[in-house]
């Protein structure tokens, strides 16, 4: 299957998870009554698996053994009809598998990853053989699973095609990684805590700190938002174009130097095929850009721009998997043509969408519910700076 014009690309792990979830308090050292399951996941797989339930077909670049756990992986991905070109398969590949124990409010109380397959199999050579990949692609995402020279050696390759590239942190270890990047870097999706890792590999020093849970509460938005503004700063200075900080229940904030709008893709970098043209045309009418048009004066590189968005009300099942699928949604609008303030609220409404059910990606997206959720967080989005724009 060759490479589609207006498609992502998406370089890093395909991991088969295994669920742990007590039915009751967990007790230690014995075992406690609950449900074990096995699902797909991997930050890249499940951003790309995303993408392709809401129309598009990313192309993979991976690796897997031929053990239970590679052969589940891959063949849900050929029942996908995605192309399993990109993804190096080898019989001395142990397949990456992470096991997360769940607390009963659905949140990881502890885990252990077992992905050392990444770096030692997605080498810059394999994935060097993939970049006529990139010529027509809108977009390059690469996740941090991925080691030093590889992430490099992608990035380059990207840069030397004229394609943009997405930084997806992964975890705060693996978030430094982006040390040796970050000039390559238009969009990165850190959480506050990788956010903070990230500053801190970024200025060589450990003057940023992760926010109490005690100075979160009872706090405004505007004031969280001034506690990150330095770390998030940071990393704009770095040369980071766009920066998304996700928040969890708090929602998230939009950042760049200038006026965000400029992030969108040229016509003949997009693809409207399909879903995609439906989301498309829904969400221009339902989140019209005209909304924000008036701060078109703010683009110049000396003004931080910043925009809040709202999370939505949510039955929550699991929470893993709202984080890649957020990136999903946000990269498949991008790559549909929308601005980058469409993207995210899009992006935003398929999270909502999988923390409602058990595995890490839903098995389909219904689009009145996401679009009718993206107009609630495109109307609810607030500029938080210069606050003389409030």
């Amino acid at each position: 299957m060759e490479h589609g014009d207006g498609e992502a690309v998406i370089i890093g792990g395909m991991v088969l998870d295994i669920h742990a979830t007590p039915s009751m308090l967990a007790n230690p050292g014995t075992t406690t009554p609950g449900k074990v399951y096995y699902v797909q996941g991997g930050v890249a797989r499940n951003v790309a698996e995303c993408m392709s339930k809401l129309g598009a077909k990313p192309y993979m670049i991976s690796a897997l053994g031929f053990d239970m756990a590679g052969n589940l992986l891959l063949n849900q991905w050929k029942s996908a009809g995605l192309s399993i070109e990109g993804i190096l398969k080898d019989k001395d590949i142990e397949t990456p598998v992470v096991c997360n124990i769940f607390d009963v409010n659905g949140e990881v109380a502890a885990g252990v990853a077992s992905v050392e397959a990444f770096e030692k199999y997605l080498t810059p050579d394999w994935i060097f053989r993939f970049k006529n990949t990139l010529l027509s692609a809108p977009v390059l995402m690469v996740d941090a699973n991925l080691s030093h020279p590889s992430l490099e050696a992608a990035c380059k390759m990207a840069i030397d095609m004229e394609c943009p590239v997405w930084f997806e942190p992964v975890s705060v270890t693996k978030s430094r990684r982006i040390s040796s990047i970050v000039e390559y870097v238009t969009f990165a999706s850190p959480n506050e805590d990788e956010l903070i890792a990230m500053a801190n590999a970024l200025s060589g020093s450990d003057e940023f700190h992760p926010l109490k849970e005690s100075q979160k509460k009872n706090i405004s938005v505007l004031s969280l938002f001034q506690m990150l503004k330095p770390a998030i700063w940071v990393l704009l200075e770095k040369g980071i174009k766009v920066v998304l900080v996700t928040f969890g229940s708090n929602g998230v904030f939009l950042c760049n130097k200038g006026w965000p709008r400029q992030f969108k893709m040229p016509a003949e970098k997009t693809n409207q095929c399909g879903f995609r043209g439906q989301l498309f045309k829904t969400v221009m009418q339902k989140c019209p850009p005209s909304r924000y048009s008036g701060f078109s004066e703010l683009d110049r590189s000396s003004h931080l721009f910043a925009v809040h968005f709202p999370s939505l009300p949510a039955s929550v099942v699991r929470l893993t998997g709202a984080g890649d699928c957020l990136v999903g949604g946000t990269l498949t609008s991008i790559c549909a043509g929308l601005d980058i303030m469409q993207s995210v609220s899009v992006g935003i409404a398929v999270a909502k969408a999988v923390v409602e059910v058990e595995a890490n990606v839903p098995s389909t997206f219904s689009l009145s519910a996401i679009t009718d959720d993206a107009k609630s967080v495109y109307s609810g989005a607030k500029v938080l700076f210069p606050q003389s724009m409030l």
